[in-house]
């Protein structure tokens, strides 16, 4: 909240708006121009290797002020990056495809969330920048957003800026503990537990499906309903396994997008989450679906894991780069 208490402060020193906003603006501007410059150079390169349709592209969104209880989230993305490329283990993908090749993972940075919010941006300005650097991303041949979150409140803007710069709607494959689709979760219509609801509101999916539920109120389910969405809840998940684990998605849209809550995975598994919720998933679980998933996959996302709760060794960071690891073979070809 540091930027906001400041813009108060100006406001009631009777500092000139039309002077604020213009300083507002450079700063996006600035920050905006580092992520296009980023990734022309990358696309740029990979146009020059050849041989690349699709190159998964981390992008970095720090963002945690929208989380209903902590806010660790927004210090993931570079524990991720650490995890991704620890010496522990090699730079292999489940299915083979080398991470340090170019044409399966590229990264362009963070988008300065803090930065921003110092100078006083509210969060519609600061959604349509993480929208705008997505679409600036995927503006460069063959670049496709893979998101380091940051809480959930940054897939409402990402998806969004998906389904715009592809022209239409996507399906949605959500593994979390939680639906994330309150209409306006304590009033913040940004919160982390509503972007399901934007999302849904905007048209920018045809199909949401969401996996591993298994902390739902009646509003999640009606809005469930409200929606139409596909919602598989733990308890059933014996029954619901061998479908879910050889679904086919994207016919008759523009490519599917798959946003993961490290929460939807047991605490055994992944204890650095800030809503801890056991009786989740199983890491292998969540690979089963994402390998045997049929579907163009455009974007991903992958959110919620909070460094400041994980262990003194950095487990859920490792298991939250493995996803990471896991997502980009399957958007790059």
């Amino acid at each position: 909240m540091r930027g906001i208490h400041y813009l108060s402060k100006l406001k009631a020193a009777n500092i000139p708006p039309e002077l604020l906003e213009k300083g507002q603006n450079r700063v996006i501007d600035a920050s905006l121009t580092l992520i296009r410059e980023r990734a022309k150079l990358k696309g740029e390169l990979l146009r020059a290797l050849g041989g690349v349709k699709a190159s998964a592209t981390l992008l970095g969104v720090p963002l945690g002020h929208n989380s209903s209880f902590l806010q660790g989230p927004a210090f993931a993305p570079p524990r991720i990056r650490e995890a991704i490329w620890c010496g522990s283990t090699n730079s292999s993908t489940e299915e083979g495809k080398e991470l340090n090749d170019p044409r399966v993972l590229t990264d362009v940075g963070d988008v300065p969330v803090q930065e921003i919010r110092d100078c006083g941006v509210d969060d519609d300005r600061l959604m349509n920048v993480i929208s705008e650097s997505v679409k600036l991303v995927m503006e460069e041949d063959p670049l496709h957003p893979l998101v380091l979150g940051g809480d959930h409140s940054i897939s409402f803007p990402v998806v969004r800026a998906v389904s715009e710069k592809l022209g239409g709607p996507v399906d949605i494959l959500h593994l979390d503990a939680h639906p994330d689709i309150y209409h306006c979760f304590e009033g913040n219509k940004y919160s982390h537990a509503s972007s399901f609801a934007r999302i849904m509101e905007g048209g920018y999916a045809r199909r949401l499906l969401q996996v591993g539920i298994r902390s739902i109120t009646k509003e999640g389910r009606e809005q469930g309903k409200r929606f139409g969405v596909e919602q598989y809840e733990m308890q059933t998940f014996s029954r619901d396994r061998q479908m879910l684990e050889n679904l086919k998605l994207g016919e008759g849209v523009k490519g599917v997008y798959i946003s993961i809550d490290v929460d939807c995975l047991d605490p055994a598994f992944a204890p650095g989450v800030s809503h801890i919720e056991p009786g989740g998933l199983s890491f292998r679980d969540v690979l089963n679906i994402l390998h045997n998933l049929q579907a163009d996959v455009v974007a991903a996302d992958v959110v919620e894991f909070n460094p400041q709760r994980d262990t003194v060794d950095g487990m859920t960071g490792m298991v939250a780069a493995k996803l990471v690891r896991e997502l980009a073979a399957k958007i790059s070809k």
